[in-house]
């Protein structure tokens, strides 16, 4: 992210942030991934190769890891949930940079606004 120099477009950049904060829906700070397994039946097509995917959700909780079965139903849903939060976590590191970058430029504004007073 490019990141603008003067305090004044800093500012509004932040305020844009802001106001893109508010989420749509629910928040789902978890990962998604695929599974593929064999059901153990010898005459099912997993047993030749063609394994049976499986769709889990992890998080971790003090370190530990734990994870919940998504059913193919609520797929598309939990899909957007995740993307939420990532989403949300980008815009806060954005937001971030912005604010490390307004603190930044704080001093060199207040000695050129003594200097022109």
């Amino acid at each position: 992210m490019k990141v603008p120099k003067h305090p004044t477009l800093i500012r509004r950049s932040l305020q844009a942030r802001q106001k893109e904060l508010q989420a749509h829906g629910p928040v789902l700070a978890a990962s998604l991934v695929t599974v593929r397994r064999t059901c153990g039946n010898p005459n099912c097509r997993c047993a030749r190769g063609h394994k049976h995917p499986g769709h889990y959700l992890t998080w971790k909780v003090k370190g530990k890891t734990h994870s919940a079965y998504v059913p193919l139903a609520l797929l598309p849903q939990v899909k957007q949930w995740t993307q939420a939060h990532r989403r949300l976590k980008q815009l806060v590191r954005h937001m971030t940079q912005l604010a490390l970058a307004l603190i930044r430029t704080h001093v060199s504004v207040q000695r050129r606004q003594r200097g022109r007073s």
